[in-house]
């Protein structure tokens, strides 16, 4: 005797090819999605490299700063380097300059000093670190 397979009913006669189809195209989707994310992604991380790079800048600047004396001719208000001038750094990626102001009376015992770094990616970026100086 051969062995008969049991009948095939008619709610289980598997997938059609419209619905393989659907299930082929949200699949398609959604790799393309996922892939889109890869080069926003390094874009991010590049971005964050290059601010960390401009933050550690302005660090060392106001360590520099921060070792002065009050009457050092590089803490008198003002912008240093004078004018519209900058430091360049990084082999010119990124520029630097630092304004030293003295507080208000009754805080004239202290000088505000605001490094600026600048960096260029697309557009022109910047950020700022602060420093109080005691007399």
């Amino acid at each position: 005797m051969r062995p008969t397979s049991p009948p095939i009913l008619q709610h289980e006669r598997g997938m059609t090819l419209i619905e393989m189809l659907i299930a082929l195209v949200v699949l398609a989707l959604g790799i393309l999605a996922v892939g889109k994310m890869f080069p926003l992604g390094a874009s991010v991380q590049n971005e964050d490299r290059l601010s960390t790079a401009a933050s550690g800048y302005a660090e060392q600047k106001l360590e520099d700063v921060e070792n002065l004396s009050w009457s050092d001719p590089a803490l008198t208000d003002g912008r240093h380097p004078a004018g519209t001038a900058t430091e360049s750094l990084g082999g010119g990626a990124w520029t630097r300059f630092y304004d030293v102001s003295t507080l208000a009376s009754p805080l004239d015992n202290i000088k505000r000093v605001i490094v600026t770094v600048n960096w260029n990616q697309l557009t022109t970026r910047s950020m700022n670190d602060t420093l109080y100086v005691r007399k």
